[in-house]
């Protein structure tokens, strides 16, 4: 009985991704809810009418496994009507320490639908690394949360990256949209003014500023891994997956071959508990009990009170530990 509705159970999820994945393709508008909907009605009625149940669940599998290739052939692309503040991908030239990055995002906000898109270039020395943070945003539920990091160096710059949808012009983030290849992958590099003050003083998300414990090999090493993947994507794009290639999974591979704490941990997919999981780590600051130190962390109202000032990152530092 059990391995019975465990069945029928695996062949419901199996019809529903597939149902999706048709309806959220590269097929022209008009045909997909149609193909989708023939799909699970066809699927569903051959499971119900056909006696002969290993015939039928054969003939699915046969059909299952030709929308699965199909949609996994399905190409990413960075050809399209791309939104201005992800329309030009960054990239990065590596000379021994010294690290130019073309295309930093520098964007003035005036509110968050309302801005102009700048960019700059500018080098660092690897030598002047310093420092290297991890920002949690969260915007709804507690469970999940966007995750930033950025690189501080002697000079007081710091360099962020956040890794987003890239999305088209007119398009709007969806969670379940994000399963099915309707979002190309980008790695945003940019200011704090930008990333930070975007999140904090237009969007009004509840944003925490965690300094790491990491040693300065290993900060040169996830930087690096950083910028490799940057240049990757201009010549082979990927497409985003809300589950295996988003901001915290690929954050942890940037970090884990040069850190021997690194492991997985299901807080990795609920991330919005991945501070409990890095302090638990040794990764964060440990004076303070964690609930202390979180308090610390929330930086909203310094961002808010310190708006557009050139010394943003300073400012927003200030009794975070």
């Amino acid at each position: 009985m059990c391995l019975h509705i465990l069945g029928w159970f695996i062949l419901t999820c199996m019809v529903c991704w597939a149902s999706l994945a048709i309806y959220y393709s590269n097929l022209p508008a008009v045909v997909r809810p149609i193909a989708a909907a023939l799909f699970a009605i066809g699927s569903f009625g051959a499971f119900y009418f056909i006696r002969a149940h290993v015939f039928a669940i054969s003939g699915f599998g046969a059909i299952f496994v030709v929308v699965l290739l199909w949609w996994l052939s399905i190409p990413p692309s960075n050809n399209r009507d791309w939104q201005p503040d992800v329309a030009l991908l960054p990239s990065a030239t590596i000379d021994g320490n010294m690290v130019t990055i073309h295309n930093i995002r520098n964007v003035d906000y005036r509110s968050e639908s309302d801005y102009t898109v700048r960019h700059y270039d500018a080098s660092f020395n690897l030598a002047q690394l310093r420092s290297v943070d991890n920002f949690l945003v969260y915007w709804g539920s507690p469970l999940i949360a966007h995750t930033m990091m950025s690189f501080g160096f002697d000079d007081g710059r710091y360099l962020c990256f956040s890794i987003e949808t890239r999305k088209c012009i007119g398009q709007k983030y969806s969670a379940v949209k994000g399963f099915f290849k309707q979002y190309e992958l980008t790695y945003v590099v940019a200011d704090e003014r930008d990333l930070v003050r975007l999140r904090t003083n237009y969007r009004h998300e509840d944003v925490y500023l965690f300094r790491l414990n990491a040693s300065k090999e290993v900060m040169r090493s996830t930087l690096l891994e950083y910028l490799r993947v940057v240049n990757r994507l201009r010549e082979q794009p990927e497409w985003y997956n809300a589950l295996t290639n988003n901001c915290t999974p690929n954050l942890r591979g940037h970090t884990a071959p040069y850190n021997p704490r690194g492991k997985w941990d299901w807080r990795l997919v609920a991330n919005g508990y991945v501070d409990r999981f890095m302090y638990e780590e040794g990764v964060l600051d440990r004076s303070l009990p964690l609930s202390d130190l979180k308090k610390r962390s929330y930086i909203n109202g310094t961002a808010n009170a310190t708006g557009d000032a050139s010394d943003f990152s300073r400012r927003i530092r200030a009794g975070v530990l």
